[in-house]
């Protein structure tokens, strides 16, 4: 999260548009959207611990290239190597929480391992924009590559964590055979959706930031109370789900962050923004842990990983064409048609969630 921040001022200062800089940020997806599916057969075969350990370490590389290259080019090298990375450790690690405890422990994993995400997007933001008005871009990158010795340490050092996997023979139907499941391709399709307005809001963040004359630290703290209040909401998370069904809570969540989304792009105040960007980070941020659950839960045996690693393909999709089409949109008719657009998603994520919950509670 820190890098794309980083990424996105690093591209603006060398000159680029909405356009090019749209561009960059879905380059983050290339190879994600093309290892997904491989890294989650990977881990359903083999265990989660080696593709998290090789991803770590790929993310590690494509940190550093900016850092002694501050260029548009080092960003087009970097951008993808970093989302290599990242897709070979994501896909594998939701693949090791599901296999962590029983079916009814699955909300509390997915949550706990959400918060470990949310503290990434809490103090990535933050400390991007100290490091960039302080000691300058480059530092900014070496600060980042710095962290990504704790994962290598640690997986290096835990020979045990995600040894083994949970199928012992290759798989040999079609990943995407899945999506004819119902219940599987509506949750798969609403996962796509809310990541598309997650998307749109951590993408036009900065740039709207910038173009109201606000600094890397302002636009960093900015961001920043997003991802603190979806930290919090997700330490509450297991409480909410069970007095009400995960499926409500995604809808209404959902629902509520179309309604914060419409006024972002007419407010210059700081504390305004702030206080829309909490709220926001409270509503998006029951999404990842809510979607991971539901559809983990409709996994087939032993294809927990590949439906992961399809559920990160489509998410990725939505990584490549949306930076690319918000880019085009923003430099035709400004900004805040973008945020409107990204409300009427989450409606419509919301009212799908809200029908997966009807048909799960009708007649069997």
């Amino acid at each position: 999260m820190g890098s794309r921040v980083v990424a996105a001022l690093l591209a603006l200062n060398l000159g680029a548009g909405p356009m090019l800089i749209g561009v960059l940020i879905a380059s983050y997806s290339i190879f994600q959207l093309g290892f997904a599916l491989i890294v989650g057969r990977i881990s359903d075969r083999y265990g989660s611990r080696w593709p998290m350990l090789g991803g770590a370490i790929t993310f590690g590389t494509g940190l550093i290239i900016p850092a002694v290259w501050p260029t548009l080019p080092a960003l087009f090298i970097s951008a993808p190597l970093i989302g290599g990375g990242f897709v070979f450790f994501n896909v594998a690690v939701q693949s090791l929480a599901g296999t962590l405890g029983s079916a009814a422990e699955r909300t509390r994993n997915f949550s706990t391992l959400s918060l470990g995400y949310s503290s990434g997007h809490m103090i990535g933001p933050v400390i991007a924009g100290v490091m960039i008005d302080r000691f300058g871009f480059g530092s900014a990158y070496i600060a980042f590559a710095l962290l990504t010795l704790c994962p290598i340490l640690t997986l290096a050092l835990s020979p045990r964590l995600g040894a083994h996997g949970t199928r012992s023979e290759p798989q040999t139907s079609s990943a995407f055979e899945l999506m004819r499941q119902p219940s599987l391709r509506r949750m798969i399709i609403v996962s796509g959706l809310v990541t598309t307005g997650w998307d749109l809001y951590t993408f036009y963040v900065p740039i709207y930031g910038h173009s109201i004359g606000l600094s890397a630290s302002t636009i960093g703290a900015i961001l920043g109370a997003f991802a603190a209040a979806s930290f919090i909401v997700r330490v509450t998370l297991p409480l909410l789900t069970r007095r009400f069904s995960v499926e409500t809570v995604l809808a209404a969540a959902m629902g509520i962050a179309a309604l914060l989304f419409i006024p972002f792009a007419f407010i210059e105040y700081v504390p305004a923004l702030m206080a829309l960007s909490f709220g926001i980070g409270l509503t998006l941020g029951v999404s990842q842990p809510l979607t991971l659950n539901l559809t983990y839960n409709r996994s087939p045996a032993g294809r927990a990983g590949e439906v992961t690693g399809l559920r990160l393909t489509i998410n990725n999709i939505t990584h490549i064409g949306v930076p690319l089409a918000a880019g085009s949109v923003g430099a035709l008719l400004g900004i805040a048609p973008v945020f409107w657009a990204s409300a009427t998603i989450l409606l419509v994520s919301g009212w799908m969630s809200h029908t997966d919950r009807q048909d799960q509670s009708g007649p069997k």
